[in-house]
């Protein structure tokens, strides 16, 4: 029996590779709240080695089953890393999805070199976890089903700089702040230049971005935390000949870049019930 892409109502199978037992046991508690679709945990391994041996184990003789749908796997592992196993995976003959979770975000652009559908950094939120898993289906997804239905493309904020065109997938869009004529788009691995109106943007974003000062808008799955800290006029942490003396104030801190962005008195209240919404 040959393995075959889950439907939207079909759950993933997933198999877990990091060393760090807790942070599998972490990834195994939200994938059970996951759902549109939902995952099971098929496996769970601790180096990559161990990862190839279940493959093998769980194939079998049939070289065309899939043993797993999607890998989520841990880039800095004893042994071989995760970006050695993710190369071996795309030889198989039905390779799974890959999707990187780490703590250090410099593997962003490697990841995408070897195809990985998503990259996640730890903490790993519920909701950007659910995004991943739908992002995976959606490329598992059987190829008469796609004929018969329209499959969204991934949302991307287009960028042109320097006299080229820079496609940027909304899913690694960290913050969007306004500064002066121009607003500043942050990811993991670069910063770009819009010309935009930040208000224009909050409308085309939609939910998933969360207003926090009048001038930055940040992704809510990037908010690893909400502290007071001395912040300037400008929104920036500390004092700034231009941007004014600091003042205490609350602020969100933007993970993997660890950067903080002042919330404004206005937003305080509204980015502390949307924070408690998502499970704060």
């Amino acid at each position: 029996m040959t393995g075959s892409p889950p439907s939207a109502s079909h759950a993933l199978r997933v198999l877990l590779v990091d060393d760090e037992a807790l942070a599998r046991l972490r990834l195994r508690t939200l994938l059970a709240d996951c759902s549109e679709p939902g995952a099971t945990v098929a496996g769970e391994v601790a180096n990559a080695a161990q990862a190839l041996e279940w493959l093998q184990a769980a194939t079998g003789n049939e070289p065309d089953h899939r043993p797993c749908d999607l890998v989520l796997l841990d880039v800095q592992m004893p042994g071989r890393d995760g970006t050695q196993l993710a190369e071996e995976l795309r030889a198989l003959p039905r390779p799974p999805a890959v999707v990187f979770v780490t703590a250090h975000a410099g593997h962003a652009l490697k990841a995408f070199d070897l195809e990985a559908v998503d990259y996640l950094t730890k903490p790993v939120r519920s909701e950007r976890l659910q995004l991943a898993l739908q992002r995976v289906a959606a490329r598992l997804a059987p190829i008469a089903a796609a004929a018969d239905a329209v499959v969204q493309p991934d949302p991307v904020l287009v960028v042109s700089e320097r006299g080229r065109v820079v496609r940027v997938p909304l899913a690694e869009v960290l913050y969007l702040k306004a500064e002066l004529k121009y607003v500043t788009l942050r990811t993991a691995a670069h910063t770009h230049v819009l010309d935009d109106a930040l208000s224009d943007l909050e409308q085309r974003l939609g939910p998933r971005f969360l207003r926090v000062h009048r001038n930055a808008l940040v992704a809510r799955s990037a908010i690893s935390a909400l502290e007071r800290r001395a912040m300037n006029d400008k929104g920036n942490e500390g004092d700034d000949a231009e941007d004014g003396p600091a003042s205490d104030c609350w602020a969100v801190k933007v993970a993997p870049v660890g950067e903080w962005l002042a919330v404004s008195r206005r937003q305080a209240t509204a980015v502390r019930e949307a924070l408690a919404a998502s499970g704060w």
